[in-house]
């Protein structure tokens, strides 16, 4: 299947890291690390991540602790982040909450 998106729905919970190529979609709670080459990560709304988020491009909506190093980062109104970005494009929309530094264009 080409393109596929990967789904990890509300209600689920995983201790232990994921790695993935395409795109994945996490709505759950995850325990751990979050690894991608390329690949984008959609962080939903009903998402807790504990961990580090690694991947070509990081949509956050849910609240994350952990650093996130991505090309793309995008912090959506209602996301939380406890951690430091490092980044090449970074986007904030108001209402977004930020507790770590953030690295950008490099």
């Amino acid at each position: 299947m080409a393109n596929a998106t990967n789904v990890l729905a509300s209600g689920i919970e995983i201790t232990g890291s994921i790695k993935f190529s395409n795109d994945m979609i996490i709505d759950g709670k995850v325990d751990g690390e979050i690894t991608s080459e390329k690949g984008k990560v959609t962080i939903g709304e009903n998402a807790r991540i504990k961990g580090d988020i690694k991947a070509g491009q990081v949509k956050l909506y849910g609240k994350v602790e952990g650093t996130i190093e991505s090309e793309r980062c995008e912090l959506k109104s209602k996301s939380k982040l406890v951690g430091d970005i490092k980044t090449k494009m970074f986007s904030v929309e108001e209402g977004a909450i930020l507790s770590g530094r953030t690295d950008i264009g490099c």
